[in-house]
C-alpha cells in the first residue's frame, strides 16, 4: 500500500497555547513566519526541536507544535548541542534574546558557534531586557536609561554581527521583525546552510524599548537607513534619486555619493561576497551603524566547514573500526576498582 504525504501547513505548526507576549511585540511577528517557514523545508514536524532559556523570546517552544525544551538562562546552546549530537537527523533551532543569549549564555554561546553544529541560531535583540521589566542588556546603546541605568549605561555594547564572526560562525545574518519576505528568506537560507547558522533579529520592545529600530522598520526611512545585501551586487543604498554606496579601503568601510546614472563599480563601491575565506570584509560590514552608515541586513557571511556532529560520528566510526564495540564493564574494571559495602 502506498504511503499517503501530508502536506503540512504554518496552522500545523501552531501550538494550543495561548502566546504570551505583550501586544505589539515584535516576537508576534518572528513566530508567525518561522511557522510559515517550517512547511516548505520538507522536515517532519517530529524531527524538529526548538530549544530556548530564559527570557520573553524563550516561550517560544510553546507555541511551536513540536519538540521542544525551555531550559535555564544562558544554556540553551549547551542542551542543543547535546541533542544535536545524539541524534544528528534532528533539525535543532535555539531561541534566545540579547541577555539570555549574549550575558550569562555568552560563554555557551561562543562554544556551539565555534564548533559548527549544523543548528539555527535565532538571536532576538530588542537591547533591553523584557522579562525582568526594563533593564539594560548587553547590546544596549552607551547612555540608555533604564530602570537598572537611571543616569545613563556606561557599558559599551556587544555587537551580535562582531561576536558571531569572531567567535567562528560559517553563517551569519542579520534581519529585522516586521520585514515578513526578508525574514522568510533569512530563514531558509539559514537551514539549509550545513553548519552553525547565526541570526540576529532587530525586534522591538513596545514596553521597555519602543521604536529602537524604528528607522530599519518603517518602509519609508529604512531605504535609507539599511543597506540591504546581496552577494555579488555592489553595497548601494537609498532612492534612485540620492544614491550612495560603501566603498571598503584598508577594511575601512566609507559613504560614497553617487550622481544620477553613475557606475557604482567606477566609483569604487564594494561589491557584496558572502564567502570570503577570512571573516574581515565581514567584520568592515558589522562595523556599520547609524547614524553615519545605513544598518546592513541579509547575510553578511556563509562558508563551508565540516560541522561538529558529523567529524564526531567519524570519529566514533574510527574507533569502532579500529578497537571494536567495546565494554562499559570492563572499561571499568581495567584498572584499580574498590567495592563499597554497605
Amino acid at each position: 500500500m502506498a504511503e499517503t504525504t501530508v502536506t503540512l501547513t504554518h496552522k500545523d505548526f501552531a501550538s494550543d497555547q495561548d502566546i504570551r507576549w505583550c501586544p505589539g511585540c515584535g516576537d508576534y511577528s518572528i513566530l508567525t513566519n518561522v511557522q510559515r517557514v517550517m512547511p516548505d523545508l520538507g522536515v517532519p514536524r517530529e524531527n524538529f526541536v526548538f530549544v530556548s532559556g530564559i527570557g520573553c523570546s524563550s516561550r517560544f517552544p510553546y507555541y511551536m507544535n513540536t519538540y521542544g525544551f525551555h531550559t535555564i538562562h544562558g544554556r540553551a546552546p549547551a542542551f542543543a548541542t547535546g541533542i544535536k549530537c545524539a541524534n544528528p537527523d534532528l533539525s535543532v533551532w535555539i531561541v534566545t534574546g540579547d541577555g539570555d543569549g549574549l550575558s550569562i549564555g555568552g560563554n555557551h554561546l561562543l562554544h556551539t558557534i565555534r564548533r559548527n553544529l549544523d543548528l539555527q541560531i535565532l538571536l532576538f535583540n530588542n537591547r533591553v531586557y523584557g522579562l525582568t521589566k526594563g533593564q539594560y542588556s548587553p547590546t544596549s546603546r552607551v547612555g540608555m536609561t533604564t530602570k537598572s541605568t537611571p543616569d545613563g549605561s556606561i557599558d559599551y555594547p556587544v555587537d551580535p554581527i562582531a561576536f558571531a564572526l569572531g567567535s567562528g560562525a560559517t553563517f551569519v545574518a542579520r534581519t529585522v521583525d516586521v520585514d515578513a519576505p526578508h525574514l522568510q528568506q533569512i530563514l531558509r537560507r539559514a537551514y539549509a546552510h550545513k553548519g552553525t547558522s547565526f541570526i540576529e533579529i532587530l525586534q522591538n520592545c513596545p514596553v521597555y524599548n519602543d521604536n529602537e529600530f524604528i528607522e530599519v522598520e518603517d518602509r519609508k526611512q529604512r531605504v535609507n537607513a539599511s543597506l540591504k545585501l546581496q552577494d555579488g551586487e555592489p553595497l548601494v543604498f537609498g532612492p534612485e534619486s540620492d544614491r550612495k554606496g560603501i566603498r571598503i579601503e584598508d577594511g575601512v568601510p566609507s559613504v560614497v555619493q553617487l550622481s544620477n546614472g553613475q557606475d557604482p563599480i567606477e566609483a569604487g563601491v564594494a561589491i557584496h561576497n558572502e564567502r570570503h575565506d577570512t571573516p574581515a570584509y565581514a567584520f568592515a560590514l558589522a562595523s556599520l551603524t547609524r547614524p553615519n552608515f545605513p544598518v546592513p541586513v541579509g547575510v553578511f557571511r556563509a562558508v563551508d566547514k565540516p560541522s561538529y556532529e558529523t567529524m564526531l560520528a567519524a570519529q566514533v566510526t574510527h574507533a569502532i573500526a579500529h578497537k571494536g564495540e567495546g565494554d562499559l564493564q570492563a572499561l571499568l574494571e581495567s584498572s584499580e576498582t574498590w567495592i563499597v559495602e554497605a
